[in-house]
């Protein structure tokens, strides 16, 4: 059974942020989504309508992926370089407090769970979700591509 590991992270964020959207009555964007930086190394907010779907289908997957793991960590994970002007850029970490916002709303749909001084990791129904819609979308690119279904 193909995993996330399996699959273009691409295809998979995508998909999977798709049916956050249109199957997870949890997951919904707060009222200040739409006007926040996703942190001090950006200069504008986002331009995409659904980021808030998309960055929720990304913790998921890295969670799946590195879990256990915290919010610092994935702070760092999700930051960048921050213009300095004509002075050398550094490196700035991404906003808790949408990483946490999202976490909550994951947890809430039962997508993921706190283990107490650990972080977060992945519950069996989330581990399902994203197993199932990484075995459609294997059996999506071995149709385009039969030289995959080796692999």
């Amino acid at each position: 059974m193909p995993t996330p590991y399996d699959v273009p992270p691409s295809l998979l964020i995508d998909r999977l942020a798709r049916y956050l959207k249109e199957n997870v009555d949890e997951v919904k964007p707060p009222d200040w989504a739409p006007f926040v930086k996703t942190g001090t190394h950006t200069q504008r907010p986002p331009e995409n309508p659904d980021w808030w779907f998309i960055r929720c289908a990304s913790l998921l997957r890295k969670v799946y992926i590195e879990g256990p793991i915290g919010i610092e960590h994935l702070r760092s994970e999700y930051g960048g370089r921050k213009d300095r002007g004509t002075r050398p850029e550094h490196t700035r970490k991404g906003s808790g407090a949408i990483i946490r916002k999202a976490l909550q709303q994951l947890e809430a749909a039962g997508y993921i769970q706190t283990l107490k001084g650990k972080g977060r990791v992945v519950t069996p129904k989330g581990r399902s979700l994203l197993d199932s819609l990484s075995t459609e979308i294997k059996r999506e690119l071995e149709r385009e591509m039969p030289e995959l279904r080796k692999y």
